[in-house]
Parts: C-alpha cells; sequence; structure tokens
C-alpha cells in the first residue's frame, strides 16, 4: 500500500539469538574529549549482519559515561555517547579510538583521512612519522619467513565481487585505491616457519594488513579468508543468496569465509596521536596477547607475574592453567 502522511510503519523483527561474543572494554584512556578502549577479537564494533545488539556501539549506548556537561560546550557539539571514529575488524583486537564530541569526532576523522590521501603519495612526500597527527602500530604472526627486516607495501586496495557478502570483497586490486603499510620483523620464528612483525599503516582501507600480509606471501596465521596474493583462499565459492535468513529469524551464516571470521592473530598495539582538542602529542599502548609477544617480551610478563621459563622460552603452564 502507499503510505500517506500520518501513516505509521513498524516492523517486527522476530527474535534470534546473536552468536557468543566477548564484551569486556578495557578503558586505557579517557578525557572529557574521547575515550581509547581495548578491544577482544571476537567482538564487532559496529551492527552488521549477525551481531546487532553485541557490538562495541551497543556498548557504548548503554554504558554511563562521564560525558562533557552541554554547559560546558556548545550545544551542537554535545553527544549522548561516545563514538567510534575508525574500525576493527571483529577478530582484531586492541586499540579502538573513540569521540565524545563532535569536534573530537571531527578531528580525529581528519587525522586518519589525512594519513589515507598520503598514502597516495611518493613515499619521500610523505613526511613518514614526523608530520602525521596520529600513527597505528599493529602486532601480527604471519606465515613464513620474512627475508627482509623491512618491507613498504603499495598495494591497491578495492572491491571485488564476493558471494556472502552484498557490498562486495575488499581484496589486493589493481584498480584499487592507494595503500600504504610499513612492515617491520620483530622476531623470526624458524622452528614454527612463522614471523612476528610490526606493521604501521600509512592509510585505513577496510582489512589492509590482512591483504598486504597475503598479498606479499605471508597471509596472517590461521587466517580463514585471505590466501596469497591478497585474494580469497578459495577459487570455487558456493552462492548463497545475501537476503536470506535462518529459521529463527536472524542473518543466515554464509557458507564460505567472510571478513568477520576470526582465528588470526591481528593486535593494535600503540598509537601515537596528536590530541585533538589541546594538540599534546601522546602515546597510548594495549597490552599484548602472548601469541603475539616475543620471547623477551614473555619472558619479562612471566618475571611480573612470578612464573618459570622453561628452555624453549616458554612460560610453564600448571595442570590448573591448562
Amino acid at each position: 500500500m502507499t503510505l500517506r502522511e500520518g501513516s505509521k510503519l513498524v516492523y517486527h523483527r522476530l527474535p534470534w539469538q546473536e552468536p557468543f561474543a566477548p564484551y569486556l572494554l578495557d578503558v586505557l584512556y579517557e578525557d572529557d574529549d574521547m575515550i581509547v578502549l581495548n578491544k577482544p577479537s571476537g567482538l564487532q564494533v559496529l551492527p552488521k549482519g549477525l551481531f546487532q545488539q553485541r557490538t562495541v556501539l551497543a556498548q557504548l549506548q548503554l554504558k554511563d559515561w562521564k560525558m562533557p556537561s552541554p554547559f560546558c560546550l556548545k550545544r551542537k557539539d554535545v553527544q549522548t555517547h561516545p563514538v567510534p571514529v575508525h574500525r576493527l575488524g571483529r577478530g582484531t583486537s586492541g586499540l579502538l579510538l573513540c569521540a565524545k564530541t563532535k569536534l573530537a569526532k571531527a578531528q580525529l576523522a581528519a587525522y586518519f583521512a589525512e594519513g589515507t590521501t598520503n598514502a597516495g603519495k611518493r613515499r619521500d612526500e610523505t613526511g613518514i612519522c614526523k608530520s602525521r597527527k596520529i600513527s597505528k602500530f599493529y602486532r601480527a604472526l604471519v606465515t613464513g619467513i620474512l627475508e627482509n627486516d623491512e618491507v613498504m607495501i603499495t598495494q591497491p586496495i578495492g572491491v571485488i565481487r564476493y558471494p556472502g557478502v552484498a557490498e562486495g570483497l575488499y581484496a589486493a586490486c589493481s584498480s584499487g585505491k592507494p595503500s600504504m603499510s610499513k612492515v617491520c620483523v620483530l622476531e623470526r620464528l624458524e622452528h614454527q616457519n612463522q614471523t612476528l612483525v610490526q606493521v604501521e599503516i600509512h592509510s585505513g582501507r577496510p582489512h589492509q594488513i590482512r591483504i598486504h600480509l597475503a598479498y606479499i606471501g605471508h597471509p596472517l596465521v590461521d587466517d580463514p579468508l585471505y590466501g596469497i596474493g591478497g585474494q580469497p583462499k578459495f577459487d570455487e565459492l558456493e552462492s548463497c543468496s545475501t537476503d536470506s535468513f535462518a529459521y529463527d529469524g536472524g542473518y543466515e551464516r554464509p557458507l564460505q569465509p567472510v571478513p568477520g571470521d576470526c582465528g588470526y592473530h591481528l593486535h593494535a598495539h600503540w598509537l601515537a596521536l596528536c590530541h585533538p582538542i589541546t594538540n599534546e602529542m601522546m602515546k597510548i599502548t594495549a597490552p599484548l596477547p602472548q601469541i603475539l609477544q616475543t620471547r623477551e617480551e614473555q619472558q619479562d610478563t612471566a618475571k611480573q607475574l612470578g612464573e618459570p621459563f622453561n628452555f624453549h622460552g616458554q612460560p610453564e603452564l600448571s595442570s590448573s592453567k591448562q
């Protein structure tokens, strides 16, 4: 029927049980303008697909935060709750920046946009790390042994068609948008055929680190989706309807891997930024998961916890912790 002025349209969504997701959010930093959270792996940032309520945004909306008083700010700048200013993949853990005011949100968004714009320039024109207002550093565990201590990856990233993802899948694509990642080797784990790396991103394309590391032949360990070349691992993918629903009214899970699947090891470790309001330079760090620590870092952690180390450089776990 044709709706007329004054008509009311109500949608009664069938209830469904969302998949389990961790919910603990550690606050690493907070002031009147922004919050920095430590997001666990498995928690989605914004509502999408299977996850509509079990998200970071839902928690930001529900918790009683210390928001700036509307009398201290212009009325148009006040927000009811903090909002994320960038995204992390559901399987990615670590630092997540959230803004408390519209001014802080706009300023932080401008920082990220500036870095993405500079990624399209030649390396000697970017003023890497010196003039940038925000720098993000990740830890990642990749397959294989990287030969060079440093690798600069500038492979463009674009969207390709992919069953089960209506808007398409981000992947290495020659016609895509400029992207830049700097990879530094921290430790080569020869016996495991793996390498522990630090990655600094100079642009913020979706799944950029996963795609770039896979593109150079070293995908993240246990990444279910991206394979060598920065493309989906599977050549023959079963097509499925992107708007089908499960028996309980929720979204139907695609048969093949999708970007939100977890299992890989990627952590937003630390960032340096210019405060959006005070212009003070600051550094914020999120604690590392053990699997992404170097041997030396693992030893330091074990000493702090009073745990003994075996000859392999791994903490000896008691039967109760296993």
